[in-house]
């Protein structure tokens, strides 16, 4: 299957009047960034009917996402655009054309830097991601400390993922890491072990929206074990075959594409498995919209917005059907079997 996978070939530039019509979308958004923290995402009112915004359904048949092992060390991510690759795949296995580098790198969800996507690229400039070490411990047999050296053991794969933001906007990128399955199993969790939870850093000095009030610092989030243990549970070290930057997470974030963006916590220093379900950053502070599992589901609404339709960020304000665990269920459906789906927002 990853043999028939590598067909692919990039050749994804965005168009002039797609990334225009970008610029003027989010310059609208932009202007209202000063507003209240309110959400996860950063909406900031209901938008209109998803009925009237011209709802579309995927392009094409889902499968596995395309992936590809990669031969050496990410490059520095010092340029705004990445060269070509003829290697890498264009679109992911829907179809869905990948996300522009500088769109993902100028459009991001940071509330430890700011509560303004379009500000944390800035703020961000010269955060310190080396030296770095992830702890891993808890409920484990052999608990580690990695530095970045030490977590090209797992290897590194390219995969496109489509990753689907709680507010309703979406993005298609091609994410470097490793399951994070591997580093869970060198550890060796014991059979006490039932969910994984994962620690932000904590770096008031350099990110200044941790001085802020209204959460309880550092990040946090979590995961059942199968969950964690999925082959689509990614560690992700970088992003267009390039290091990831600062504000995309930098330098080893959790990309898990079948739940809403919240969950894929970033410049991650700690994980540990434990016996109990951990408390996370988004669950303490609004526990009526943010559940634990926060699985992407077009049947539940977010208690102040809804969540049938998605906009790609390079698509305008055209709207998209929203796809039960974001097209990823063939992968992820079995693990909530017998669950009411409803009931686990």
């Amino acid at each position: 299957m990853r043999d028939a996978l590598e067909r692919f070939r990039w050749n994804d530039i965005t168009p002039e009047e797609v990334y225009l019509s970008r610029r003027r979308m989010l310059g609208g958004l932009g202007a209202a960034a000063g507003g209240a923290l309110i959400g996860a995402c950063g909406p900031r009112s209901r938008p209109s009917s998803d009925a009237a915004d011209g709802a579309q359904g995927p392009t094409a048949d889902g499968g596995p996402p395309p992936v590809r092992t990669l031969a050496g060390p990410l490059s520095p991510a010092v340029e705004a655009t990445p060269e070509a690759d003829p290697n890498r795949p264009a679109s992911d296995e829907r179809g869905d054309g990948v996300t522009s580098y500088d769109a993902i790198t100028n459009y991001n969800n940071f509330y430890e830097f700011t509560t303004n996507k379009e500000a944390v690229a800035r703020l961000a400039t010269g955060f310190t991601t080396s030296p770095w070490e992830v702890k891993v411990g808890g409920l484990v047999n052999k608990p580690m400390t990695f530095d970045l050296d030490g977590l090209q053991r797992f290897g590194l794969e390219e995969r496109i993922y489509r990753l689907r933001c709680v507010e309703g906007w979406s993005i298609v990128v091609p994410w470097d890491g490793f399951p994070l399955r591997k580093l869970l199993s060198a550890v060796e969790p014991t059979s006490d072990a039932k969910f994984v939870r994962f620690e932000s850093v904590l770096r008031p000095a350099e990110m200044q929206g941790q001085g802020g009030v209204g959460f309880t610092w550092p990040y946090t989030e979590g995961l059942r074990l199968d969950e964690a243990m999925n082959d689509l549970a990614l560690l992700v070290t970088g992003v267009y075959g390039r290091t990831l930057p600062p504000q995309n997470g930098a330098p080893v974030r959790l990309v898990v594409p079948w739940k809403y963006g919240f969950k894929s916590i970033k410049s991650i220093v700690r994980i540990d498995l434990v016996a109990e379900k951990p408390t996370t950053l988004w669950n303490t502070a609004a526990p009526d919209e943010y559940g634990f599992f926060a699985n992407v589901n077009p049947a539940v609404d977010h208690p102040r917005w809804s969540q049938q339709t998605e906009r790609r960020i390079e698509g305008g304000l055209a709207r998209r059907r929203t796809l039960a665990f974001n097209g990823y269920d063939g992968q992820v459906a079995s693990l909530y079997a017998g669950m009411d789906l409803k009931a686990y927002y």
